[in-house]
């Protein structure tokens, strides 16, 4: 549950020093497109579903150009649970057959992403949602999963995608008319076949051709943490490469890690992994001074 305080509680004076703290982050980021990748807990607890709602809002408002890219695992299990098909993952990545990508894109481009365009329209935004088949955004093609351990293999995981090419055309036309796009992570290949594309990847090829600000990736945890659980707040490609390489990024966190070094290397100014489950995590990070998650770097 958000803990957030009653902003009738606090004194005048103090909302005023709350509000004049903000101004310089406003200012610099304003005319900036944000990519914020919507998942964890953040996006099935009521109380900071409506706290990432209003933070889109007030960013969109103050001049920022949010565009929201979402995940939707726990949902798809769940209706997968439902129709008695047990969910398998490899190396993090979701392995979807035919009747498991149906289930996807009926969860995804349906039930998710129309519940966080409500949400961003209750709060008072105008919220759009987009698959990458709109305005044919995103072509992809068969992930091809190499082993981890043997380079050799090859991991079959169905209509999985790997990103060929990103059109960014409607999110830019959209955000021109201070609309905010939600994008689901679903791409097309050349014979018009549908592809499950992880939401990490996605938002990190997006903010790459958007040119993006920043990258905002809300988890469950409060950003990479070391082997005794200690939050790292900066890491290199070198400490990436030596915790993947001794287990401590693992499963679902490497592609997370490897779709914000990209967008780093990219050219995106920062990318931060930040913790979902903090209330208004989102304007913790763009419109506070106190290091908050982990970012990484380029170099």
């Amino acid at each position: 549950m958000s803990t957030a305080p009653d902003i009738t509680t606090i004194a005048p004076r103090d909302r005023a020093e709350i509000l004049a703290q903000a101004l310089p982050y406003i200012r610099q980021f304003h005319g900036k497109t944000m990519v914020i990748k919507y998942g964890g807990n953040a996006m099935t607890d009521p109380a900071l579903q409506q706290d990432f709602a209003e933070d889109v809002v007030l960013l969109k408002l103050v001049g920022i150009n949010p565009v929201v890219v979402h995940g939707g695992g726990p949902q798809i299990e769940t209706l997968l649970q439902r129709l008695g098909k047990k969910g398998e993952f490899i190396q993090g990545m979701r392995v979807t057959d035919a009747e498991t990508m149906e289930v996807v894109e009926w969860v995804l481009a349906g039930e998710v992403q129309q519940d966080i365009v409500g949400l961003i329209n209750q709060a008072g935004g105008k919220a759009v949602g987009l698959t990458g088949r709109d305005g044919a955004m995103i072509r992809a093609r068969k992930l091809r999963m190499t082993d981890q351990a043997d380079p050799s293999r090859e991991h079959d995981v169905g209509q999985v995608g790997d990103i060929v090419a990103v059109d960014p055309a409607v999110v830019k036309a959209l955000q021109d008319d201070q609309f905010i796009p939600v994008v689901s992570p679903i791409g097309f290949g050349q014979n018009n076949e549908s592809y499950n594309i992880n939401a990490d990847v996605v938002a990190a090829r997006l903010a790459t051709v958007l040119q993006a600000e920043k990258l905002l990736m809300l988890t469950n945890i409060r950003g990479v943490l070391d082997k005794e659980g200690q939050l790292l707040t900066e890491l290199t490609p070198q400490r990436i490469d030596a915790l993947v390489a001794d287990g401590t990024i693992s499963g679902g966190m490497i592609p997370k890690i490897a779709g914000a070094l990209e967008a780093a290397k990219s050219g995106v100014n920062a990318v931060h992994i930040i913790d979902g489950r903090v209330p208004h995590a989102l304007l913790l990070e763009v419109l506070g001074n106190e290091p908050f998650g982990t970012m990484i770097r380029s170099a």
